[in-house]
């Protein structure tokens, strides 16, 4: 037996145990190529004209609003004194950095009405996320936690809506839409003492503006319900009303839709919350103040929810939206009628080519047209949606919201020119009248033909060594 203590043995064995072990492991050979700088620098600027974004095309992607980001934010955002300054600094160290979301927080707050804001949620569905957080807060208080159950959704809602008010305990309750709209009178059978809120956007994800907004708040604030507003769709009312102005209690906004900074590939992103006064004791901590003209963390906040995030909030992201809305100061509300000028035209575009339009009227930022009139030939939503590649255009979100058959949902935002446009309804009207052939087969001319979609998501090829096997 091994004596207790005896470490050169151990040590020895230790050794030789690595030994074997890299043994096995070792490669004798490297499979490195011998190339040129010239061929390497070939290589990897045509795998990034590979990449699609908005920088290199139209990027219709509809209820994400992929908006063009000025390089301008990217600069602000690069700045060294900015990139090297540590959260856990002292307080007196970071008082440029305080200051700014102290005022992003103000600016937020002139535009949406609400009287206080929080920064640290990381995304829209987690502002959706501390927002219900805060609801179930407020009714706790009041001792109404065990009566407030459930959360009110309307069908035409986005996905984490109810994932979010599920996530935070309550039961969702989905009532129907009435051409496109909430039904009121289903809103109101579905109200109860038992309802904690009802989460809307306005306009809603079909572009449609609800027009009957204060009725509805009036009939939520009847049973003491809270309203909730989800501001994926803020760039349509910017500078033109407010969520305040409609009635609603609490807000989280998109900053990587609305305020420019980039959306997609996995963030960052920001989705500041913000609420009306009386809900402002339930906001995240540390809540950033100012108090004899210094900037400080506040964490005695009793009643706060508490953290959401690790720090304060995606810092980047908050700098680059503060630096827009500098910017753009009072055009603001130009933004709004341009995305809102851009949608409507595309639509008539599109309707004239041949696309239904369910529930046809005026529309806000987006708009979702239907091609459900192709399905007795065979084709799909999809079909179209990779045909679309072919000409050199990024799909639009397909397929959503699910009221709509067939469904395409499309959003120019105020970024994209006249040309861009009826470039993009000039290629729709072709496709429309392709054989099915070409287009089940869609696309043709992109470095990767069709995808099983399904296999493509549960089998990913995540090296080249995978690729040369397909």
């Amino acid at each position: 037996m091994m004596a207790k203590y005896d470490e050169p043995l151990l040590n020895e064995i230790e050794e030789e145990e690595e030994k074997e072990f890299l043994e096995g492991i070792e490669r004798k050979e490297l499979n490195i190529p011998n190339l040129s700088e010239r061929e390497v620098m070939r290589h990897f600027i045509h795998l990034s004209q590979m990449n699609y974004g908005i920088d290199t095309g139209f990027y219709p992607l509809g209820s994400c609003t992929m908006k063009y980001n000025m390089k301008l934010l990217e600069k602000v955002a690069r700045n060294d004194k900015l990139n090297f300054v540590h959260p856990l600094q002292d307080e007196t160290t970071i008082q440029g950095c305080l200051e700014i979301m102290y005022k992003l927080e103000k600016m937020l707050c002139e535009i949406t009405g609400m009287d206080a804001f929080s920064l640290q949620p990381c995304a829209g569905a987690h502002g959706e996320f501390t927002g219900m957080l805060i609801t179930r807060a407020y009714f706790e208080k009041k001792g109404e936690g065990d009566i407030r159950k459930e959360v009110i959704v309307p069908d035409s809602a986005h996905g984490t809506n109810p994932a979010s008010a599920k996530m935070a305990g309550f039961e969702v309750v989905e009532i129907a839409s009435k051409e496109g709209r909430v039904d009121i009178d289903a809103l109101r059978h579905a109200l109860s003492e038992e309802t904690a809120a009802f989460m809307l956007t306005n306009p809603n994800t079909l572009g449609i503006f609800e027009k009957d907004i204060l009725e509805i708040a009036k009939e939520v604030k009847k049973v003491g319900a809270l309203l909730y507003y989800d501001g994926a769709n803020l760039n349509a009312i910017m500078g033109k009303t407010t969520p305040a102005k409609m009635g609603f209690d609490i807000v989280h906004l998109n900053l990587h839709k609305t305020f420019g900074t980039p959306h997609g590939g996995g963030g960052p992103g920001a989705g500041p919350v913000g609420v009306k006064a009386y809900l402002e004791e339930f906001l995240p901590v540390p809540r950033v103040v100012e108090r004899n003209g210094k900037f400080m963390l506040d964490y005695d906040r009793p009643n706060s929810i508490g953290k959401v995030s690790l720090f304060y909030g995606n810092f980047a992201v908050l700098l680059k939206a503060y630096a827009y809305i500098m910017y753009k100061g009072k055009e603001l509300e130009n933004v709004a009628e341009r995305a809102v000028l851009n949608s409507n035209y595309l639509m008539e575009k599109l309707r004239n080519a041949g696309c239904e339009i369910p529930f046809y009227g005026r529309r806000m930022h987006e708009f979702v047209v239907s091609l459900a009139n192709l399905k007795k030939r065979g084709i799909r939503a999809m079909d179209v949606a990779k045909r679309l590649l072919d000409y050199g255009f990024h799909p639009p979100t397909v397929y959503f919201p699910l009221i709509v058959e067939e469904a395409f949902m499309i959003e120019p935002t105020e970024e994209e020119s006249k040309e861009t446009l009826d470039a993009f309804a000039e290629a729709m009207e072709k496709i429309m009248h392709e054989d099915e052939e070409t287009l089940k087969n869609a696309p043709h001319n992109m470095p990767v033909k069709r995808v099983d979609e399904a296999k493509a998501a549960k089998d990913m090829i995540l090296t080249w060594k995978d690729l040369k096997k397909v």
